[in-house]
């Protein structure tokens, strides 16, 4: 049965392949040389453990999703992939007044969207300051689509009102008060208040640009039809659902590099998506892959030992190249705080106290992290932000035990069997919470069953409250210990227990942590700020409503010829100016 496995899983990555390659053009097939030595032509051939959930950017609510989302659609402003610093995108440039409220912002002429069916004559069109105000709406319309909402909500003026007028699929009859068109190419925000993180949130997924045309169209298909202005353009016949994407050259593409080539060099980018990673590892050797992210744990010892040993080695990994950073991604365990057993902080500090952290590390992950989750929610990543200063939790038996005690669950006697569910990614997850379990039971006697579902599902349970425990994992997507804490916002968390909470799953309230987060977002400089979130994180970690377990590193293995792909802490990919050293026959290589 596993041999039949191990085929199939082969014949489709090499059917998707191929069709990623009869759908090149014969130009494409044929390397051509660039200015600065680089290289037009090639597929790249990467691998994700899980399918995507939505490509819908205001609905993108996974790193899975925004990886691929990234190479479709585009922000008014990015991230610079080598240090992730915010700059331009499709905005040519911006001015902020003194007070610090109105943003103006002058928009790229000549960006078009990729060509598409929800346009009259099938051509794509010239993105305007229209389509900025549009989007901008749209993530401050109700609707089960919208996750994005926290990202404008007490921040843009008139927001909030144009929110709640929209309930219930009612269109309201005005416009948001902060957002202006004041020609073609300029798009006007007024603030409520200054905010130190709004150009960050302009590069977040949910404020991407698309159509007006698209959405009219497609709807909630949109989850998967899509029409940006990015390097990259996805079309409904290269969609494998569940088992592959191919992403083509937009060639109408506005960016150019610094040498003045014009972008993306690819001809394409091949996705597939296999949730084993000894198989994602075996093509990878094979080189039916460009790049490997994350290694499996049982081979990362072997791995590592190889690459930094080359001359001791059979050389078998010692020719890819290893790129290990550390990441902005926290691993930890969520509880419902305001339905059963978890509304008790007892009962999750118990569990918090119950759980060896170093152990998980080190004989679980083979030592695939950077750090043990001894601390709070933010990771390690971030500049001038100190999270040895926030005290966390590590084993100790005996407190776990006094907790419970107080809970009214003496040596775990009359405690509910609760069930833990997650996602599978490979089998990392799946083992990390089998030894949870055999912790919980061994030092609170404390029985937990495991539902492994498709992330898509876990994510949507989780957003609707539909558990009690359940696996989480968070990786920021923009640079700030404001991204993490978010997640924990109170004022986030509906006042209905049937209404969906994002990102605040847990639906955590707390009136001192919303306090200083909120003191935190209006702060003069990202040292107040910084100080603000510390003091609120600290408090977050006495009240326990999640179990960090591990801060992550990322490996990746990359084949040689693949040129100008740089990592970094936020596992942030712009694959418009990735080339190939021998770019491949698109017909051949796959």
């Amino acid at each position: 049965m596993k041999l039949t496995y191990y085929i199939l899983l082969f014949i489709a990555i090499l059917s998707s392949c191929e069709s990623a390659s009869n759908t090149s053009s014969s130009e494409a097939n044929t390397p051509k040389e660039a200015k600065g030595g680089r290289n037009y032509g090639g597929v790249f051939r990467i691998s994700e453990a899980e399918y995507i959930k939505s490509l819908y950017p205001p609905n993108i609510t996974d790193a899975f999703s925004y990886r691929v989302a990234t190479q479709i659609y585009e922000g008014l402003f990015k991230f610079d992939q080598t240090n992730l610093n915010v700059i331009n995108c499709l905005a040519e440039s911006h001015e902020i007044d003194a007070n610090g409220t109105l943003y103006t912002i002058k928009l790229k002429k000549g960006v078009f969207f990729h060509d598409d069916a929800s346009f009259s004559d099938g051509k794509g069109r010239e993105m305007t300051a229209e389509d900025v105000k549009y989007c901008f709406t749209q993530i401050c319309t109700q609707h089960t689509d919208n996750q994005s909402f926290s990202i404008f909500k007490d921040i843009l003026k008139g927001a909030n009102k144009y929110f709640e007028a929209s309930a219930g699929g009612k269109k309201p009859s005005f416009e948001i008060e902060g957002i202006k068109v004041l020609d073609k190419y300029t798009v006007q925000l007024q603030l409520e208040k200054p905010s130190s993180i709004l150009l960050f949130n302009l590069a977040r997924p949910g404020t991407f640009i698309y159509p007006k045309e698209a959405y009219d169209k497609y709807g909630v298909d949109m989850r998967i039809r899509t029409v940006g202005t990015g390097p990259y353009k996805l079309s409904e016949a290269d969609v494998d659902e569940g088992v592959s994407l191919v992403l083509k050259k937009h060639n109408r593409y506005h960016g150019v590099d610094k040498h003045g080539n014009q972008l993306p060099f690819l001809d394409a980018v091949s996705i597939q998506f296999i949730k084993d990673k000894k198989i994602e590892l075996f093509e990878f050797k094979k080189g039916n892959l460009d790049m490997l992210y994350r290694l499996p744990t049982e081979y990362i010892i072997e791995i590592l030992e190889e690459i930094n040993n080359p001359s001791g080695s059979n050389g078998e990994y010692a020719q890819f190249e290893l790129q290990r950073a550390p990441e902005m991604i926290t691993q930890f365990l969520s509880f419902h705080t305001q339905e059963g057993v978890f509304k008790n902080k007892n009962v999750r500090k118990a569990f918090s106290f119950a759980i060896n952290r170093d152990l998980i590390l080190e004989q679980i992950l083979n030592g695939e992290g950077f750090a043990a989750g001894n601390h709070g929610v933010t990771p390690p990543s971030f500049n001038n932000y100190d999270i040895n200063k926030i005290k966390g939790y590590s084993l100790n038996i005996d407190s776990a035990r006094y907790y419970l005690d107080k809970a009214g669950f003496p040596n775990g006697k009359g405690f509910p069997e609760i069930t833990l569910q997650l996602n599978a990614e490979g089998e990392r997850n799946t083992n990390v919470a089998v030894e949870v379990q055999k912790q919980l039971k061994d030092n609170l006697n404390i029985n937990i069953k495991l539902n492994v579902v498709p992330l898509a599902q876990l994510i949507e349970n989780s957003i609707s409250g539909n558990f009690a425990f359940t696996r989480t994992a968070w990786q920021a997507d923009f640079p700030s210990a404001e991204n993490f804490l978010w997640l924990f916002y109170g004022k986030e968390v509906p006042s209905s227990s049937s209404e969906k909470s994002f990102p605040n799953i847990m639906r955590y309230k707390s009136s001192a942590f919303d306090k200083l987060y909120d003191q935190a977002l209006n702060a003069k400089s990202v040292e107040e700020a910084n100080s603000y979130f510390l003091q609120a994180e600290q408090i977050l970690m006495n009240d326990a409503p999640i179990v960090v377990l591990w801060y992550d590193e990322g490996y990746r293995l990359i084949q040689s010829y693949v040129k100008n792909f740089p990592n970094n802490p936020m596992q942030y990919r712009d694959l418009s100016e990735v080339y190939l050293e021998q770019a491949k026959d698109s017909t051949k290589d796959l």
